[in-house]
């Protein structure tokens, strides 16, 4: 299976194109933080306890079977245990390299009566990991969207989400969400319980920090939406919207000197 590697020495990410482009390693000062198995081949068998892939078009569960939304009709398959389809369309199809290095891969057009094109770009510089995606409808009337990343870090560690809300469960989630609470507050660096669940939102800066004490490892997550472009295509009245999303993780070794603390724009 073909490997593509980015790294600036200290980091290094190798990113699986025939598999959902997804991440197969990060590693960071010689250490890997990801769950990465040994066999590669492993993300086509198991696709979603393993590195870190792309969601879209949508992220997290939407229930199975024929909906109907606008003049369009969704009639996804169950992809999960849980009965639900999950995390979209493109975590383990195969992705296109172009000559500018961003990987693209288009879906729809099937139980997702959209046909879309996802589009992803990464750079690793000055011990931080760029990630830039992109969702483009390509269908000449409006589409319901979601774009994300789903990485599976390597325990022990320590984690910060500094959200205020959440919605809670991802399964049958409610429509609003409501202040972080009891397991849900999380806004102090500690250890994660187990198997919980949900979506964070009304974030503080930095949203996400990471901490492996073991390694002497820490990193900080940080999204931002770039660009929304709304183009409207002569003759038509419907548009297609591109949404450009920006996720930068910069990691710092506490075993180091200063110089080589993590510094993201």
């Amino acid at each position: 299976m073909e490997e593509l590697r980015y790294s600036d020495g200290d980091v290094e990410v190798i990113v699986l194109p025939e598999a959902g482009a997804r991440f197969h390693r990060l590693r960071a000062f010689g250490h890997d933080l990801l769950r990465t198995p040994d066999d590669p081949d492993t993300h086509h068998r198991d696709p979603f306890f393993w590195g870190a892939y792309v969601m879209a078009p949508w992220c997290n569960r939407i229930e199975a079977g024929p909906v109907l939304l606008g003049s369009r009709r969704i009639a996804l398959g169950s992809n999960f245990v849980d009965g639900s389809a999950i995390h979209g369309q493109v975590y383990a199809r195969p992705w296109d390299r172009r000559e500018d290095g961003t990987l693209h891969v288009r879906g729809g057009g099937d139980g997702w009566p959209w046909v879309y094109e996802v589009g992803l770009r990464i750079e690793v510089v000055d011990r931080s990991v760029w990630i830039e995606q992109s969702l483009i409808n390509m269908s000449q009337d409006p589409m319901p969207a979601g774009l994300g990343i789903h990485p599976w870090f390597r325990r022990p560690m320590l984690v910060a989400i500094r959200g205020d809300t959440v919605y809670s469960p991802n399964a049958a989630t409610r429509p609003r969400p409501e202040p972080v609470h009891g397991p849900f507050d999380l806004r102090e660096v500690g250890e994660m319980p187990a198997d919980l669940d949900a979506t964070w939102s009304h974030l503080a800066e930095p949203p996400v920090e990471l901490r492996w004490p073991d390694l002497g490892i820490r990193a900080t997550m940080r999204i931002a939406l770039t660009t929304q472009i709304v183009i409207a295509p002569i003759g038509t009245i419907s548009p297609r919207s591109l949404r450009v999303f920006m996720l930068a993780i910069a990691l710092r070794s506490w075993r180091k000197s200063p110089s080589a603390c993590a510094v993201t724009r």
